[in-house]
This record gives structure tokens, C-alpha cells and sequence, in this order.
């Protein structure tokens, strides 16, 4: 049973969540990194972090307290990889100013459409309507919170490869501009979405980029991975870690962009052939 919670005072709550959740990993982190390699140390913090996530969200019984953590762990974490390596070469910085953007224009668009600690995103409140208490839990734990967890660390492995870089190319700088451009499709699709849906209650969203493509925001997002792997395939070739941003994008075509149109298509009639009419990406 939730309570009630304003939406500022929801806000609070989560942004003291987060940075307990932040300190935690810190001296997770602190405490590991000489007797496991970094990389596995980085790793287990993001998990600890998330762990104390999912417990707060056990706590308030919303799930939706661990969507900022998609984009506040990534532009924390890369800092502080900096400040452990004492690097800040051109690569890192490009890195840096690309993922804080990312990350603090995702964030603000979350804190612009929290409705507070007594709402519940739809996805998670389907899952818990349709699923045993127990059954829901373990997709709580495993599926809502760690997999995301997993999959952006996997996406940042690239980013943390070009710590050891100094130099750059037209490359890794078209990776930067790719990041770029990612973020700011989101913050023009999320704008033109939020407008529209104001003036137009109920309708289907078909202006602007989303006359361009039914999906605008979730291509900006998985863009957005591809620019920082791009950053790092610019200096040390193509290897194994291009499965990172392929597993991203496989996320939103095959889960995330398949559960919204299901959405779409059983609350607003336009949708369908709206659907007929526009590509599914820009």
C-alpha cells in the first residue's frame, strides 16, 4: 500500500535515495578496488548502489524509484573513474561532456514528469498486477533493476576503455557529435511529446520528429551508446565490446518499443493508423 507523498516531497525523498545509494557505492569501491580488479570493483559498487535502490523501492512499493538510476549512475560514475585514473585527456572530456549532457537532460525530463512516490510507472504496475507476489519480486530485483544495471555498465566498458588515451581522430570526434545529437533528439522529441499531449489529450503525437519516426526518443537513446562506442572503436578498432550498444538497441526494438506500441494501440484509436503511416525510428 503506498502512501501519499507530494510530488516535491517524492523528489526529496528519491534525491536522498540516490545520493545514499551514490555513497554506498563510493566506499563499496573504495573498499574493493585494490583486492579485485577495477573494472570489477566499478562493477560491484554499480551493483551495491543498485541493490540499495531496490530496496527503497521495496519500501515505498514503486519500482519507479530506480528510473533516474538509467541516467544518474553513468555521468557519476565516469567522474569518478576520472578522478581514481587522474585522467583528463581529450578523449575523457569529450566522453565527460557528452554523458553529463545525456544524463542531465534524461534526468530533468524524469523529474519534469514524476508525479511522485504514489504513482507508479505502468509497466511496473502491470507486472505486479498480472504476477504472484513472489513472481513480481523476482522480476523486480532481476529484471527491472539489475538488467538495466548490467546493460548500461556493459555500454559504458567502451567509455572506460578510452581512459588510457590521449590523443583523437575525426572519429572519435564524430562519436561525440553522434552523442550529442542522440540527447538533444530526446530533449526535442520529450519537449514536442509534452507540449502536444497538453493541447491534445488523448491524441496520438504526430508532430515534429514524431511525424518523423513513432519512436524518436527511444533512437535518441540507444544512439547515444553507439556515440560512445564510436569514441572508442575510433582508437582501438572494432573487438567484442560492439556487442554492448548492439545489446541496447536489441533492448528497445524487441522489448521496449514492442511493449509501448501494445500501449499505444489499446488506449488511443489514431494509433493504428498512425502506425501505418510512420516509420518505427527516425
Amino acid at each position: 500500500m503506498r502512501k501519499f507523498y507530494s510530488r516535491t516531497a517524492s523528489i526529496v525523498i528519491v534525491t536522498l535515495i540516490y545520493l545514499f545509494a551514490i555513497a554506498i557505492g563510493l566506499l563499496t569501491f573504495n573498499k574493493d578496488y585494490a583486492s579485485m580488479p577495477e573494472i570489477w570493483a566499478m562493477l560491484l559498487a554499480d551493483v551495491v548502489a543498485t541493490i540499495i535502490v531496490w530496496l527503497y523501492g521495496i519500501v515505498f512499493a514503486n519500482v519507479s524509484v530506480y528510473d533516474p538510476y538509467w541516467s544518474v549512475a553513468p555521468p557519476v560514475m565516469f567522474t569518478l573513474w576520472a578522478v581514481y585514473k587522474g585522467s583528463c585527456t581529450l578523449p575523457v572530456v569529450l566522453l565527460l561532456l557528452a554523458v553529463w549532457y545525456w544524463g542531465v537532460r534524461l534526468t530533468g525530463n524524469w523529474a519534469s514528469t514524476f508525479k511522485g512516490l504514489a504513482h507508479e510507472d505502468w509497466r511496473y504496475t502491470r507486472y505486479r498486477e498480472t504476477l504472484s507476489p513472489a513472481l513480481f519480486q523476482l522480476t523486480n530485483f532481476f529484471g527491472l533493476n539489475m538488467m538495466p544495471t548490467l546493460l548500461v555498465f556493459a555500454c559504458m566498458l567502451p567509455g572506460f576503455g578510452l581512459y588510457g588515451d590521449t590523443g583523437a581522430n575525426a572519429l572519435t570526434w564524430l562519436g561525440f557529435v553522434l552523442c550529442i545529437s542522440s540527447a538533444t533528439i530526446q530533449l526535442v522529441a520529450d519537449t514536442q511529446s509534452h507540449r502536444f499531449r497538453e493541447a491534445n489529450p488523448g491524441q496520438v503525437c504526430n508532430v515534429g520528429l514524431w511525424e518523423k519516426g513513432r519512436h524518436p526518443n527511444y533512437f535518441g537513446e540507444f544512439q547515444m551508446w553507439w556515440g560512445v562506442w564510436l569514441m572508442y572503436a575510433s582508437l582501438h578498432g572494432i573487438d567484442f565490446l560492439v556487442l554492448a550498444p548492439v545489446a541496447m538497441t536489441a533492448l528497445f526494438l524487441f522489448i521496449s518499443v514492442p511493449m509501448m506500441e501494445r500501449r499505444q494501440l489499446e488506449n488511443k484509436p489514431g494509433y493504428a493508423d498512425y502506425r501505418k503511416h510512420t516509420r518505427m525510428l527516425i
